[in-house]
């Protein structure tokens, strides 16, 4: 009796266990207003699949090496991404479509894919890819090599300061946004902000173009275009949980404007959820998730960096901003994802996309540091160090404090924001005024 009764028990939390890992992994539509477009047409796929591979195999004019290439890895990407439609999961999303996630999730299968590849290559060979891409890239410069960073700090004037509010400047306050929109907390959103600033601060021997004025880092970068972006994403994220989501059928629409309106709403979230981080009585693994969920925020943003200084290429190039998009898109069910694996005790996995985010994030460190040994060998083990430990401190500081939109300007945030910058010019340890350099560069999206 006592083993049928265990044998139920088993079989319910395996049932609530497969529940909540398929609610973020592969979410499911619930109101489906169209059955046209969420019914499967595997057949129709397979057909036109093959037809497409005969006509482009038997029609097209393979005489050019380098264009048959290029149409076949097109060809290739495209139809893995037909398969992705077909057998991968959609992630926590259903809008706009479910198929459109789940070609993200092909897109960043590829991408590891194609990271696992470069491993395996020399720089030389990594090149030559990339000459083939672009043969511009013959010709690239690093920006560090023709410009100087964080000269004549002490000039500060409102025409020096305007100067910086340029397009990339936009592009830094919205990126915020849409990172306060992924996150949707203040205390962990100010607590990435402030330890990036930092981290640029113990990497500024390794790059350096991490090297800026203190006025530039806290009141252009943290305070103006950091803080109005977490602000401007927040109000946002308030609007959309006061928000009332009940999704009414096409076919009960029977205006034009009803139905075009109801066709743009197809593009805004299904539903909302309200999102706490860290409380109080937060345990340890809670508390060591939030510090792995930095870590890896820093990780890939330093990865953006590091991949345009050892591959020569600058911000404003397609690969640069290209990659920040896709890493942007990809980011959203990844944080889904980690979030419910943290605070959901029945989801006792990571989801898939997080997972894929995951190696990505760790891969491009590893190509990083094997094509750029040489930039590496120059690393001071305790700036690293203190960098890991500044990320440990900070990882609490959410834990009580998640400041208000209208406290961030309070004597004791600025004060968190100064002190660093003061211990850390006593004596220059780490060659902060240094490092030649200005802030005058034309590329900087990449740094948003």
């Amino acid at each position: 009796m006592a083993s049928h009764a265990t044998s139920r028990t088993i079989s319910k939390d395996d049932v609530n266990y497969k529940l909540h890992f398929r609610m973020i992994n592969e979410q499911q539509v619930e109101d489906i207003t169209i059955d046209f477009f969420y019914k499967p047409h595997t057949i129709t796929l397979l057909t036109f699949t093959i037809v497409s591979l005969m006509y482009f195999a038997f029609t097209r004019d393979d005489t050019g090496p380098e264009d048959n290439i290029w149409k076949g890895v097109l060809s290739v990407l495209f139809f893995f991404l037909i398969i992705s439609v077909l057998a991968f999961p959609n992630g926590p999303f259903t809008r706009p479509h479910p198929a459109i996630w789940r070609m993200v999730f092909g897109l960043s299968v590829l991408y590891f894919l194609f990271l696992v590849f470069l491993l395996f290559l020399n720089l030389e060979q990594v090149k030559s890819v990339m000459y083939w891409l672009d043969p511009n890239l013959r010709y690239a410069t690093r920006e560090s090599d023709v410009m100087e960073y964080a000269v004549n700090c002490h000039v500060i004037t409102w025409e020096r300061i305007v100067s910086h509010f340029d397009v990339f400047a936009f592009g830094h306050f919205w990126g915020w946004a849409m990172k306060a929109l992924l996150i949707r907390s203040y205390g962990l959103c100010w607590t990435i902000s402030i330890t990036w600033e930092l981290t640029e601060l113990f990497f500024m021997h390794l790059l350096p173009n991490f090297a800026e004025c203190w006025w530039d880092q806290i009141i252009l970068d943290i305070l103006l275009c950091n803080g109005g972006g977490i602000w401007l994403g927040m109000v946002v994220c308030h609007f959309l949980e006061m928000r009332t989501y009940h999704w009414g059928s096409f076919k009960a629409i029977h205006t034009t404007s009803g139905k075009l309106k109801r066709a743009v709403l197809q593009f805004t979230p299904a539903s909302w959820t309200y999102v706490r981080w860290f409380d109080p009585k937060s345990s340890f693994q809670r508390v060591a998730g939030i510090y792995l969920f930095l870590i890896i925020w820093q990780l890939t943003e330093l990865n953006t960096f590091f991949l345009k200084h050892i591959f020569v290429f600058q911000a404003c190039h397609p690969l640069s901003y290209g990659r920040i998009l896709f890493i942007g898109v990809i980011t959203a069910p990844t944080v889904r994802q980690y979030y419910a694996y943290l605070t959901d005790t029945q989801c006792k996995r990571v989801g898939t996309q997080c997972w894929v985010f995951g190696a990505i994030a760790f891969l491009e460190a590893i190509v990083c540091i094997k094509f750029g040994q040489d930039l590496f060998s120059k690393t001071v083990g305790l700036y690293v160090i203190l960098w890991l430990v500044c990320m440990v401190h900070f990882s609490l500081f959410p834990l009580f404090h998640s400041p208000p939109p209208l406290q961030i300007f309070s004597p004791t945030f600025l004060l968190l924001l100064v002190v660093p910058y003061g211990s850390m010019s006593a004596g220059d340890p780490l060659g902060a005024h240094s490092l030649p350099g200005s802030l005058d560069s034309k590329c900087r999206l990449s740094e948003s």
